[in-house]
């Protein structure tokens, strides 16, 4: 019997740094993946090609979203789905505002400047300079070009709640209690929805709960992942 893949997805200006407290503790064969596709079907077909076969997929925020497009299009692959830190929502007018005037002012070599103003104060419960240098440098090695992509793919987003009604797989859906970018209510929503979900909130955690609480992150996901090995094998 072999475990099947786990298949990581990070969030939105974040690589595979943003899972690597958390990654070392999971069970099974892990494969971190990319998203830099401009819309959100290229995004949920560079998950898919990954790996092949059935799988697990851990995504955050962006990385879930893209998750949400897997589930609606392939859902017979998804032996688990964990959710975290994100939102199943359409966009809203002022989100699809504030996103086009992150692109052009990228576009105008402000990238370092939006970074560090509009997304940075997004990611954490407080100030912590060590988070936030990390944060910073993991958006630098993402760099403007994919960044400006994924402001395009967020823009070309759907409601995603029917696909999540529709997954017959196991969801963990997990947030930071201190999430001013996607707090509780999102993930509660989106648990509520779901046939067999598990909602866990980390009480002191941010947006970028793998990066502030890296311990609690790994223990919740690597206890679902254990309870899943009945379903996480194939011969």
């Amino acid at each position: 019997m072999t475990a099947l893949p786990v298949v990581l997805v990070p969030g939105m200006l974040c690589d595979a740094d943003v899972w690597a407290d958390v990654r070392p503790q999971l069970p099974g064969p892990v494969v971190d993946a990319e998203i830099t596709a401009p819309d959100i079907g290229g995004m949920a077909e560079q998950i898919l090609a990954a790996v092949e076969g059935p799988f697990v997929l851990g995504g955050l925020s962006l990385g879930a979203i893209a998750g949400f497009e897997v589930a609606r299009r392939a859902p017979e692959r998804l032996a688990g789905f964990c959710a975290v830190s994100t939102n199943a929502a359409a966009p809203t007018a002022e989100q699809l505002a504030a996103w086009a005037g992150f692109d052009r002012r990228t576009r105008d070599g402000e990238f370092d400047s939006v970074v560090a103003e509009e997304i940075l104060p997004t990611m954490f419960s407080g100030p912590d300079p060590v988070l936030h240098r990390r944060f910073l440098a993991m958006a630098k090695r993402v760099g403007p070009s994919t960044f400006r992509a994924q402001l395009a793919a967020q823009a070309t987003r759907q409601d995603a709640h029917a696909a999540v009604a529709g997954l017959s797989c196991p969801m963990l859906v997990v947030s930071g209690a201190r999430d001013r970018l996607c707090p509780p209510e999102f993930h509660r929503s989106i648990a509520a929805r779901a046939r067999n979900a598990s909602l866990r909130v980390l009480p002191e955690a941010g947006h970028l709960l793998t990066f502030e609480a890296p311990g609690a992150a790994a223990a919740v996901l690597a206890d679902w992942l254990c309870s899943l090995s009945p379903l996480s094998k194939e011969s």
